[in-house]
């Protein structure tokens, strides 16, 4: 595992970059080693340098700790999809008759239009649906509202001809609200970033503190403060890259959610359930 680059490694996210700056850091030594050698100034910038190392690796647990957060909440909300989808498939499955087909369908497309949804398009193909059904859902841009609406509607259909109690019809509303309040929750995550002048500010302070290290590092280390400055670049650049990757949950990388076995999974229960 040490050793293997797979997709989703930062070495190779920015092998261009630590290249670059490997190179820069190491023409930055060769200037000062060999045209300012014997500055006083630059001896005491090692003491300023270990402080600012000190307040950007607090920034950083901040923004890691952001983007975590983040990424744990959406990872509860589809967890908690899981829990509503079988308590809707259970109590349909003694209440609905033999609407079961239907119910079994809706609520397996509702999970999977989500997904694609949280990643600004829906899959039809994914969805088990009529053919007066698809032409519905296709006119709609929120989908998994859409869904929502054909299970009311069909729920509607079968109080007005009795098949079960108001009592019964208010249950079931519950659990199709909740279903909506986890799609609710997910939008949340997804269309409220990490302010994006925040962002750029921890970028700019790394790529400064990086670039000007080899000042602070070169009458210690001479040559060496250029490997030093490049892998402090390569690990405080990672962290970043990271903290951007999930604190978007529902994307594809390695690093998001799996919420394609998740809907196969939900699916699976759902139509053990109800099949």
């Amino acid at each position: 595992m040490l050793f293997a680059l797979n997709k989703s490694d930062t070495l190779r996210m920015l092998w261009k970059e630590i290249t670059y700056i490997g190179l820069f850091t190491l023409l930055t030594s060769y200037v000062i080693l060999n045209f300012f050698p014997n500055s006083g100034v630059l001896k005491s910038l090692f003491s300023v340098y270990s402080l600012i190392g000190f307040v950007i690796s607090l920034l950083l647990i901040f923004r890691t700790n952001t983007a975590y957060d983040r990424w744990w909440e959406g990872r509860k909300k589809w967890g908690q999809f899981l829990n509503d989808t079988r308590n809707l498939a259970l109590k349909c499955s003694v209440l609905v008759g033999d609407e079961n087909d239907f119910f079994r369908r809706m609520i397996s497309n509702f999970v999977f239009a989500t997904k694609e949804y949280l990643r600004d398009g829906v899959n039809f193909d994914e969805l088990e649906l009529t053919e007066e059904e698809l032409r519905f859902l296709k006119e709609k841009d929120f989908v998994p509202v859409a869904i929502s609406h054909l299970t009311y509607a069909k729920l509607k259909e079968l109080k007005n001809e009795g098949k079960f109690s108001e009592e019964e019809f208010i249950v079931l509303d519950k659990n199709l609200n909740k279903l909506l309040d986890g799609l609710g929750a997910c939008e949340r995550i997804k269309i409220t970033p990490i302010p994006f002048s925040y962002s750029l500010f921890i970028k700019k302070f790394i790529f400064i503190y990086v670039i000007t290290l080899p000042l602070a590092f070169v009458s210690v280390f001479g040559y060496f403060s250029a490997f030093i400055a490049t892998f402090i670049f390569y690990v405080l650049v990672s962290i970043e890259v990271l903290a951007e990757e999930i604190e978007e949950p529902f994307g594809r990388n390695d690093n998001h959610l799996r919420t394609d076995e998740m809907c196969v999974f939900m699916r699976s229960n759902v139509n053990e359930i109800l099949g």
